[in-house]
């Protein structure tokens, strides 16, 4: 890491990652265009624009659990520099690897005189955070679904006390310790308060309500029925696709892993088809949310 961070020191390499990233972004969408157009045009214009609205607004709680982080470690970041540090990293996302968003983080966030340390330990404090809330909600989710994918899933509630007990401060920091131990990196400058703790797990959740309700309305405009249930499937779903692909770290954004984890969940309450097309969509949707955030960050930095 400290090399990586050594090189990405000169200004004409932080242009040509931003470049790169936004290519491999592009690059996830036109590679697979023959699917999207038949997604798209699935798709009422309408419900189109509302899930991509959506879309963005999980990204910006997103971020705004991880400037909760951001804070709770040290550093208090006015708005409009911690989005632009945040969504400009995020783009490093689609760059194999796995570690470009942490890289690009570090740089941007050594403009604003965070110590590069700092930053890379809060995202990766974030990314936990979004993790154990992420699978807190799939758990959550499975109670309240379909009886059918109760039946399937309900071992997952036994790991819910589990959850729970991670995202308390004890816990959490400990576990951090550990985790910055094995990887041979300093510890963290000071605990995690409760506090800060719970400003970060309440964004995250919000987040994944977001990205239920993006799916939602993509599922519904494909046939399945509006219900409660359906919802709690969308949104647990979501938020188990996006751990998985996630933890899959040689798939740059989890391309591939968390379509195949989406259909998987949700063939047996739409068509097959219909959950293609729905799993393509969100694809497409949160990429362009990506896309229109970083640029709109890049734009406003430069």
């Amino acid at each position: 890491m400290r090399r990586l961070l050594a090189i990405t020191r000169h200004p004409w390499l932080r242009r040509a990652f931003l470049v790169l990233a936004l290519a491999a972004a592009v690059w996830a969408i036109a590679g697979r265009w023959d699917e999207v157009q038949d997604a798209w045009s699935a798709l009422p214009l309408l419900t189109a624009f509302t899930a991509f609205m959506t879309a963005l607004a999980y990204v910006l709680a997103t971020m705004a659990a991880w400037r909760a982080v951001l804070t709770d470690l040290g550093s208090a970041v006015p708005l409009g520099p911690a989005a632009r540090m945040f969504l400009l990293s995020q783009l490093g996302k689609y760059l194999p690897g796995g570690v470009w968003n942490l890289v690009a983080a570090a740089e941007i966030g050594a403009d604003l005189r965070i110590p590069r340390r700092r930053s890379v330990t809060v995202m990766a404090v974030a990314l936990l955070v979004s993790i154990v809330t992420g699978l807190l909600v799939a758990a959550v989710a499975v109670l309240s679904g379909p009886s059918d994918v109760r039946s399937t899933y309900g071992a997952a509630l036994l790991a819910l006390p589990l959850l729970v007990v991670l995202l308390l401060p004890p816990v959490l920091n400990r576990l951090l310790g550990f985790l910055l131990r094995r990887l041979r990196r300093p510890p963290l400058e000071h605990p995690l308060s409760a506090a800060g703790v719970a400003r970060a797990s309440a964004w995250a959740l919000l987040a994944w309500l977001l990205a239920g309700l993006h799916l939602l309305l993509l599922v519904t405009a494909l046939g399945a029925e509006a219900t409660f249930a359906t919802a709690a499937l969308a949104t647990g779903a979501y938020a188990l696709a996006w751990t998985v692909g996630f933890l899959v770290v040689v798939v740059p954004a989890g391309v591939g892993v968390r379509e195949a984890v989406l259909g998987l969940v949700l063939a047996d309450q739409v068509s097959g088809g219909a959950a293609v097309l729905a799993v393509l969509a969100s694809r497409v949707l949160m990429t362009v949310a990506d896309l229109a955030l970083g640029l709109a960050a890049a734009r406003r930095g430069r």
